[in-house]
């Protein structure tokens, strides 16, 4: 019996603090179609940012999704302060490369929670399990001057995002489909 409480004991531990399970009930249709699109509005963006965006910014872009999907599980914990960076693909302009700004993630009890507290553009959310590689974000945006919504308060604020962790300390959260400006965001987290 106290073997099988320690084992108990370490998976507990080991497992990150994220909300999930409840991802199905909140996610809107409109967000669930979007998620649909994902792979198709991604490749069409990248390869019309790579063809079309300065060299400098395709560089930057290409070092943000550079790696191979990693592990959000076992010992690693995303709390704590991130450097965070936006990349907008289409719309107006193939590629937009912004300086990194200021981002926290925190855990309230019931998982992980993204902050991005600096820039004229920000969000907040929660990120769900999907696998063991990749979650889910459902966030909110808002302007700096703004009262910070959370996902739901208003549809058209609503955010949704692929998030992976591409390096040992990177997280890219990827948007399809943004409600303004573009058409694939990347915010990329690195510390």
């Amino acid at each position: 019996m106290r073997l099988v409480l320690s084992v108990l004991a370490v998976l507990l531990l080991a497992v990150p603090a994220r909300a999930d399970g409840a991802l199905q009930s909140l996610i809107t249709p409109d967000d669930k179609a979007r998620l649909e699109q994902f792979d198709a509005v991604k490749a069409k963006a990248l390869a019309d940012a790579r063809a079309q965006g300065a060299a400098a910014d395709v560089k930057v872009l290409e070092a943000a999704l550079a790696g191979t999907p990693m592990a959000v599980e076992g010992d690693f914990d995303a709390k704590g302060k991130w450097k965070c960076r936006t990349i907008k693909m289409g719309g107006g302009l193939p590629l937009t490369v912004y300086a990194p700004f200021k981002c926290a993630i925190s855990d309230d009890g019931s998982g992980w929670f993204l902050k991005k507290t600096s820039g004229s553009q920000r969000t907040q959310g929660r990120f769900y399990t999907e696998s063991a590689t990749r979650m889910i974000y459902l966030g909110a945006g808002h302007i700096w001057d703004e009262p910070p919504r959370k996902y739901g308060d208003d549809l058209k604020e609503n955010q949704v995002a692929v998030v992976e962790r591409l390096g040992k300390n990177r997280l890219v959260l990827q948007f399809p489909k943004p409600a303004y400006e573009s058409d694939f965001d990347l915010l990329v987290l690195e510390r």
